[in-house]
């Protein structure tokens, strides 16, 4: 994982390679991203880079979620089409190699999970978080659901409960 010193580093190199612009503004890590891999703010002309994401990605994913954000900044300098559906974005950001969507997240970070049961047919229901179980009934059955189990990830992939 790189440190904020060489985020801000990294994002300048890769500007002036593959662009052959300077990147004048700042690039920082934002801990509430989430789902985005990266974001462009033109009001502060700043580049935003999520934290969870950055460090379960390689390298090479990392540039990648750069050069698609350096696009959205410098076409927005240029006063061209900055936006995913723009035509001067797609061509861009196929010249500079980057890519159009941000890399897959790295595997669920949710180790372990609830398994609930119904008491008469048996169906099982596995659950991140855990529920109240008077106010739910199974949805095959409507019979009870007790509490059965905290299981890990890889054994409800065995047995082929969860993808």
């Amino acid at each position: 994982m790189l440190t904020q010193q060489q985020l801000q580093a990294r994002v300048e190199y890769i500007s002036r390679e593959f662009f052959h612009l300077p990147f004048t503004d700042r690039a920082v890590y934002n801990n509430r991203l989430r789902r985005a891999a990266g974001r462009f703010l033109p009001a502060t002309m700043s580049l935003d880079f999520s934290v969870k994401l950055f460090a379960g990605y390689t390298e090479a994913q990392r540039d990648d979620v750069i050069k698609h954000e350096l696009t959205h900044y410098h076409l927005y300098r240029m006063h061209r089409g900055y936006k995913h559906g723009d035509a001067d974005f797609k061509a861009l950001l196929a010249r500079v190699g980057g890519t159009r969507f941000a890399p897959a997240p790295p595997a669920s970070d949710h180790e372990f999970y609830y398994v609930y049961q119904c008491q008469r047919c048996g169906q099982k229901y596995p659950r991140r978080r855990r529920f109240n179980t008077n106010r739910y009934v199974c949805s095959k059955c409507r019979g009870h659901l007790v509490g059965v189990a905290v299981v890990s990830a890889a054994q409800l992939q065995a047995e082929g409960l969860i993808g």
